[in-house]
């Protein structure tokens, strides 16, 4: 068993990923209970309330091969540093609509502090800028392939433009994990790096990728529009530059109407 800190967060792993074996991925989404959707599911989302919270440990446990601790948990049915939307099917019966069966959990993280702050471009005049890391999302396998994953993550992207200061959201996926990879890929997060030896876990490492998508107008540092505003600023004042010593060589002349003549001769 191995521990981890990711963004505040304690994950102990129970199960070894292998590269063969879809159930040892880390970041996977597939569950071990047999649920299934009805042939016309009324999907509702919501906010993840109190109640949520022994399902809420449940699918998490079903779904992938680490174990979080009660803590977690707490934090985000309470809403303790945790922002986080759950998904129920109303026409389940047996007392079951409003049962989850998905989620997503995120957390505001200040830019400064987070691992990405070298690929944001930063505002002086705004110091409390910030992120929101997605720590968690999941789906019942009977219940994918319906978009739900796709609308939790649209909630995701909602929620952080519409706080002003939020210049991204961001999460990490393991290497191997080509499912996610291409899903994350397909809702337009940038694939900003490979974070080398991320994980560890039965004695091996594994990399993980670091997937981004900017909001508000965040950019990275090195962006195609602040690479062509310094351009231009440096042209400008390339010509402000030769444009003044033109103007002083011109003065110069006016003050000596002379000089011709004595060249001449």
């Amino acid at each position: 068993m191995c521990h981890r800190l990711v963004n505040g967060i304690k994950i102990s792993c129970i199960c070894a990923p292998n590269t063969s074996n879809l159930c040892g991925r880390l970041m996977r989404e597939h569950s071990m209970v047999d649920i299934k959707a009805p042939l016309c599911p009324n999907i509702v989302y919501r906010r993840i309330q109190p109640y949520d919270f022994e399902v809420l440990v449940r699918i998490h446990h079903d779904l992938f091969p680490i174990t979080y601790e009660s803590e977690f948990f707490r934090n985000v049915v309470y809403g303790r540093d945790i922002v986080a939307w759950g998904v129920v099917d109303r026409s389940r019966l047996g007392g079951h609509g409003d049962e989850l069966i998905g989620f997503v959990t995120t957390r505001i993280i200040p830019a400064r502090e987070s691992e990405i702050g070298d690929m944001l471009s930063y505002d002086s005049s705004r110091t409390e800028q910030v992120l929101v890391y997605i720590l968690t999302l999941g789906v019942e396998e009977g219940y994918r392939n319906l978009g739900i994953a796709t609308s939790l993550i649209q909630k995701v992207i909602e929620y952080a433009s519409c706080i002003p200061t939020c210049q991204a959201v961001y999460l990490h996926v393991i290497a191997y994990n080509e499912p996610a990879i291409r899903f994350y890929q397909k809702m337009s997060f940038m694939c900003a790096r490979r974070l080398q030896n991320f994980y560890y876990i039965q004695g091996q490492h594994y990399d993980s990728y670091l997937f981004l998508y900017y909001v508000n107008g965040g950019q990275s540092p090195c962006s195609p529009l602040e690479i062509v505003t310094t351009v231009a600023a440096y042209v400008r004042s390339l010509l402000k530059s030769l444009a003044a010593r033109l103007w002083k060589n011109e003065e110069r002349y006016q003050e000596c109407p002379n000089v011709k003549k004595a060249v001449a001769f």
